[in-house]
């Protein structure tokens, strides 16, 4: 069965005779940060690098604005988001949710309980 072994690395699943598998922390930040900025309407992730660059500097900045505290079995998720001006908040931010929790159940096989969203910018498109 799962048990914490430290703060970032959560066993997923132990075998004695096969091993363990285990999970940091950061990577179900980055699982929820790369799944809120597929939703059309999420600019960035407050603090964070679009998609589109993260193959350029790396991933070391993808799980800012985001959260993550694992207990037992469960997933609570905070996420700090930047909007594109005109998208439904509302509307915009239960997709988030939604796609949140569904990448990190199917990812890690933990149980996110709560995915919670702060909006922390609107970002504001120039006319060219």
């Amino acid at each position: 069965m799962e048990r914490e072994i430290d703060k970032n690395t959560v066993i997923l699943k132990e075998d004695d005779s096969i091993g363990a598998v285990q999970i940091a922390d950061d990577v179900v930040a980055m699982i929820a940060s790369l799944a809120a900025t597929e939703i059309e309407g999420v600019s960035a992730m407050a603090g964070n690098i679009t998609n589109e660059l993260m193959s350029k500097v790396g991933v070391k900045n993808l799980t800012k604005g985001v959260k993550v505290d694992i207990l037992e079995n469960n997933v609570t998720v905070d996420l700090a988001v930047t909007m594109e001006y005109g998208y439904n908040i509302p509307a915009t931010c239960q997709k988030v949710q939604q796609k949140v929790k569904t990448a990190v159940e199917n990812m890690t096989g933990l149980n996110c309980t709560d995915v919670n969203i702060r909006i922390a910018g609107v970002n504001m498109k120039k006319d060219k």
